[in-house]
């Protein structure tokens, strides 16, 4: 597939050891205070999760949490279309939950949306109902980028340890399976499990629970392998569903917060002698996850055939709590995202030199026109982001490499980005040199559209004056801004040395029409 129409399909380690790289660009992160309100959101496939925690002794004290559900899945078409109901009680939740962040600063608060929301046919549409009613920014996150966040949920909520575990989020509409030391997970994989697919109507038969072992077995091969010839010392449950089998284990007589193979036989028995997910009666399972309980329990009988597991715990921690020791990471400065694009960066050959000089140069423009372009710290960071990987590209080709760099940032794991950060990137990008592509920034969010369209403006002029890729002593231009149009004063002395870079920039004036950005240029 071609960069572009990859692109136009989906428009519907750690960082550098410099002490530059290691710091993230978002200036708007301050540093913790004792007493700090944090809170995140998780809309989940089956049930959106509030938590809102304080920030004390170097510790999260939860103050509050709240849970709804919503089985947003299950309003969920073939064709992708969320039903009207569906809709309406999950933007009705939000609204609740908006209002019980009233108090939290909105620096402190992140809210993310999962496996539902990323099948959705319309994405956008509903996210930006959404976030009307919760009243803050929701990510989409890809599964292994949710898997990540699960992982630092559940590691903070256990003692520490040097040994390798495993652990396993069964959830509404995909389950996360993470093997890792520490805070920082080795293995990610995401399964696509829809309990709709396994027992459609709520119908439990021994044949199509035979069906879902089958087809699960298949997608689990695929990793089941390699997780096996780990060691791991320790295997770890999390989430609503795990936690519900643990419950109804330990009204088996199993321990507390745990699960054991035995028990998930049982369980199986009692789920095909019931026939039905509205017979089913199991001892401490709660009356809203009955719709739900069997597809969890195949579930997890089928990831303990394929990791041969004997026997699991169940942890508290989970992707909210994850969330939130992310956004304190971020603001202590260990910021995962710093990582993800400095590893790619050498992954794909960048030259360091190169991105530093672009970065400085697109900084300095940055700085003299946010104020009145109106670009905030978040687009700062968007700016310094993409100018270190802007070239990523060159290492499949020099020829239109602004295509293939598209490519790889829509498709790459990116620890720390959103769907959408990354989709912001890739248009940034895109969009760097060369005849831009509108329709990108057209896939994104109207609120976006505009900031985008004049960071990449900043990137394209910081590139054009560091074409030569070499250090120059020459004064920066003076530039101005005023609506969408863009004023460079340069020094006449400057112009008279540089016959290329005075034919890229009266080019330029063109090519920027497409962004929707006049550029007006005089000599000084």
């Amino acid at each position: 597939m071609a960069p572009d129409r990859g692109v136009r399909s989906l428009l519907n380690s750690r960082s550098s050891r410099s002490a530059a790289n290691r710091r993230a660009p978002d200036r708007g992160a301050r540093a913790l205070r004792e007493g700090d309100l944090l809170a995140s959101v998780d809309l989940g496939s089956n049930s959106f999760r509030l938590m809102v925690a304080r920030w004390e002794g170097g510790e999260l004290r939860p103050v509050d949490r709240l849970r709804e559900v919503i089985r947003l899945a299950a309003g969920l078409g073939p064709d992708g279309a969320l039903d009207a109901k569906k809709r309406k009680e999950a933007l009705d939740c939000l609204a609740r939950f908006g209002q019980r962040l009233s108090s939290v600063p909105a620096c402190r608060v992140r809210a993310v949306a999962t496996n539902t929301v990323r099948q959705m046919r319309a994405p956008l549409k509903f996210l930006k109902a959404a976030e009307h009613a919760l009243g803050h920014v929701i990510e989409v996150v890809s599964g292994r980028e949710e898997g990540r966040l699960i992982w630092l949920g559940v590691t903070h909520a256990l003692p520490r340890s040097s040994q390798r575990r495993l652990v396993i989020d069964i959830g509404g509409g995909s389950t996360e399976v993470i093997m890792g030391r520490g805070f920082e997970p080795e293995l990610t994989e995401s399964v696509q499990a829809s309990s709709l697919r396994f027992f459609p109507n709520g119908r439990i038969t021994a044949k199509r629970w035979q069906r879902a072992l089958e087809e699960l077995g298949v997608l689990m091969q695929q990793f089941a392998a390699e997780y096996r010839e780990k060691d791991w010392s320790e295997a770890w449950g999390t989430s609503g569903t795990m936690q519900a089998i643990a419950s109804i284990a330990a009204g088996m007589g199993d321990p507390a917060n745990s699960i054991t193979r035995k028990s998930l036989d049982r369980m199986r028995d009692v789920l095909l002698r019931a026939g039905s997910a509205r017979a089913v009666v199991l001892p401490g399972l709660a009356r809203d996850r009955r719709p739900t309980i069997a597809a969890g329990i195949a579930v997890a009988e089928a990831l303990f055939d394929a990791l041969d597991l004997d026997r699991i715990g169940v942890s508290e921690g989970a992707l909210r709590e994850g969330l939130l020791w992310d956004m304190i990471g971020r603001a202590s400065g260990h910021d995962p995202r710093v990582a993800s694009l400095g590893g790619l960066a050498r992954r794909c050959g960048v030259d360091a030199a190169q991105a530093k000089r672009v970065e400085a140069r697109a900084l300095a423009l940055f700085d003299k026109v946010a104020s009145g372009w109106g670009l905030d710290d978040r687009a700062r960071g968007w700016l310094v982001w993409s100018a270190r990987i802007h070239e990523i590209g060159m290492s499949i080709s020099h020829s239109h490499h602004q295509r293939h760099a598209c490519y790889i940032l829509l498709h790459s794991d990116m620890a720390g980005f959103s769907t959408l950060d990354q989709q912001v990137l890739a248009t940034i990008v895109r969009n760097h040199r060369r005849k831009p592509a509108p329709e990108l920034l057209e896939a994104l969010p109207a609120r976006m559209r505009v900031p985008v369209a004049r960071v990449t403006c900043l990137l394209r002029l910081a590139v054009l004056l560091c074409r030569t890729r070499e250090e120059s002593g020459a004064a920066s231009p003076r530039v101005s801004v005023r609506g969408k149009s863009i004023h460079l004063g340069i020094p006449a002395s400057w112009w008279r040395g540089r016959p290329l870079t005075v034919a890229d920039l009266r080019a330029e004036k063109t090519l920027l029409q497409g962004l929707g950005i006049r550029l007006e240029l005089d000599s000084a």
